[in-house]
């Protein structure tokens, strides 16, 4: 007997779960729909209004302008301010490109002069060589 209690509480418990998610689930739908069907006038454009519909009253077309200029001054802001971002990062990347043309001449010139330097060294190198048997061959003389 004390197998079947802890079945039937388990069982119990989940049937009781799913009644509650069933029900917040019902309650959201109806919220979804009254709110759709409440602003659904809202999202049609002044143009798209005929003579066959009812034509808003006039606290609506203003609550929709001001939504509209609300909307164009927010959209207008953030669009002046993403073409500034991308005026800067153009320069910033011209910037770059003429930094990244700097190095490439700078190390160019570096392996320029190194190369120079590693020939005067041989020459050097090399003229002491000889300096060195013309003397040791002086020596043995």
């Amino acid at each position: 007997m004390n197998a079947m209690r802890p079945e039937k509480t388990e069982t119990t418990e989940t049937e009781t779960a799913d009644s509650n998610l069933a029900a917040v689930t019902e309650v959201e739908a109806g919220i979804r729909d009254f709110v759709r069907n409440d602003i659904a006038y809202l999202r049609r454009p002044a143009a798209a209004t005929t003579t066959d519909s009812p034509p808003l009253d006039p606290s609506a077309e203003a609550t929709v302008t001001n939504v509209n200029s609300l909307i164009q001054r927010v959209a207008g802001t953030s669009l002046a301010e993403i073409e500034n971002l991308i005026s800067e990062l153009e320069s910033l990347r011209d910037l770059l490109h003429a930094e990244g043309q700097r190095v490439q001449r700078e190390i160019s010139g570096y392996a320029q002069l190194s190369q120079a330097a590693m020939k005067s060294t041989r020459m050097i190198a090399d003229n002491v060589a000889q300096w060195k048997r013309a003397a040791d061959g002086l020596r043995n003389s």
